[in-house]
């Protein structure tokens, strides 16, 4: 069965949820340096340390499943598909009034490689995709905000923000689709907010040809180095 289809129909049986916006994993972490030689015929990096193929996520190796989000700042409806053949993407999940600080600090690393591309001349073959699950508080307005604050270059044309109609559909996506944990909390400690999430830190680096390179669990205390190393190398293989 194809893995887009799979990942439909598991949901997320057997996931840890998370409390709050904090780091977390489930199964543990894809890690491993890069190399061009190849794991597997649609690969480009060896295969990470950890096998994370029974896992309810994506995982090394796999077809990306692939979605269709507003870009409520382009106003342009974004395909993760869309990149095949011409960019490799990172994706990763985030809602503005994180109170833990794991969202910016997401960001702040798709920042990190949008900058290391323009340096080193491969900006038109990045996309870094970025999607709130918190669409009814994430107005474009304070989308907008929340990636200046993190030094996003909105104007590159090669960084999205993603925000889907309705928490509903966020959810649809993540969980049922991505096979990440997701739920409103109203029982917390934070009482300047009306809820928050228990939100796992990923990071997917998917390949030209749309197949799932790398997860990082644990994105925000990724180191932003390596995270850019293994991003050219999927670039340049």
């Amino acid at each position: 069965m194809d893995r887009r289809t799979y990942l439909g129909t598991v949901g997320i049986t057997g996931l840890t949820s998370v409390a709050g916006c904090l780091d977390g994993t489930i199964g543990g972490g894809e890690s491993g340096n890069g190399s061009s030689n190849s794991g597997t015929s649609d690969t480009i990096l060896e295969p990470p340390e950890t096998d994370l193929s029974e896992a309810s996520h994506p995982s090394y190796g796999d077809e990306f499943p692939a979605v269709s989000v507003p870009d409520p700042l382009t106003g342009e409806t974004i395909s993760t598909d869309q990149f095949e053949d011409e960019r490799v993407m990172l994706l990763t999940f985030f809602y503005t009034n994180c109170p833990d600080g794991v969202c910016p600090l997401l960001i702040e690393r798709l920042r990190y490689v949008q900058n290391a591309a323009a340096e080193n001349g491969y900006s038109d073959e990045a996309a870094l995709l970025a999607m709130t699950f918190d669409p009814e508080r994430d107005s474009p307005e304070a989308i907008r905000t929340f990636g200046t604050q993190r030094g996003v270059d909105l104007e590159a044309g090669n960084f999205h923000f993603l925000r889907p109609d309705s928490y509903e559909t966020a959810k649809q996506i993540v969980a049922d689709t991505y096979g990440l944990p997701l739920k409103k909390e109203y029982d917390h400690d934070y009482d300047d907010l009306e809820y928050k999430f228990p939100h796992l830190p990923y990071i997917f680096l998917v390949n030209k040809r749309g197949y799932l390179e790398r997860v990082y669990p644990q994105g925000s205390r990724m180191d932003m180095t390596r995270l850019a190393n293994d991003f050219e190398t999927v670039v340049n293989g």
